[in-house]
């Protein structure tokens, strides 16, 4: 069985030996970045299947890496974890809001980052797109499925892999009204180490990324009370 390859990007070094020996225990394969810089070198050139990421280090922070990973198609769906020493609720918003998949605080429990690991990687894999309609059109929202590639009005548009499988969920089912709870369930998985706020970071983000006027949203709905819909599209699928 091929081992799944983890980029570790951080500068203090000593973490990233500590993350790289327990992961190494747990059967990856390891990579490693000391700068921002280079990270984004061997992200680009090796296709890890995912980053751990520092949100502060030199050459090119954190955040600009990870907007260059949702900024490229090649590297577009490669799951994301933040790591920082920030650990105050606005920073955990703004590490989601770049497009990360997951966060994780300093100081961490080993085995609590293992598990998140694990858990969005299994996320990552378990959305067969088999059945899946290659693309997606309405009120000028393009997704196509296959590249990852999302663009309004011929606007490219950057999601995280959260993000486009959370639209994606939404669109291949107009109409139809979700709780965060339900949300939380069928896109995030029952390994995810979040909290229903968490749905609401993310649909605020697709709101800021896909609408003209996210205060009046014409895709994503919130039905008060209950949770969040994509508009109805009539017949059920892409005019």
């Amino acid at each position: 069985m091929t081992r799944k390859t983890i980029l570790i990007a951080d500068d203090e070094r000593d973490i990233v030996e500590l993350i790289a020996y327990n992961l190494e225990r747990e059967g990856f394969a390891i990579l490693k970045a000391y700068d921002g810089k280079r990270a984004w070198d061997r992200i680009r050139q090796s296709k890890p299947d995912l980053v751990l990421l520092d949100l502060m280090m030199p050459g090119m922070p954190g955040m600009d890496v990870c907007r260059a990973i949702r900024g490229h198609a090649e590297t577009a769906a490669i799951p994301v974890i933040m790591l920082t020493a920030k650990a105050e609720p606005v920073d955990k918003i703004l590490g989601l809001e770049l497009g990360a998949d997951d966060y994780i605080t300093k100081p961490f429990h080993v085995r609590e980052l293992v598990a998140r690991v694990r858990a969005v990687l299994r996320r990552a894999k378990t959305h067969p797109d088999d059945e899946a309609p290659e693309a997606f059109d309405f009120r000028g929202l393009h997704i196509d499925f296959g590249t990852y590639r999302v663009t309004v009005d011929g606007r490219p548009v950057e999601l995280s892999t959260l993000e486009f499988r959370l639209l994606k969920f939404l669109t291949g089912r107009p109409g139809r009204v979700f709780s965060r709870e339900q949300l939380l369930d069928r896109v995030w998985g029952d390994e995810a180490f979040v909290e229903p706020r968490t749905v609401d970071v993310h649909i605020s983000r697709l709101r800021a990324a896909i609408e003209a006027d996210k205060e009046n949203p014409r895709y994503i709905l919130t039905v008060r009370g209950v949770g969040y819909k994509f508009a109805e599209t009539n017949a059920g699928t892409a005019p």
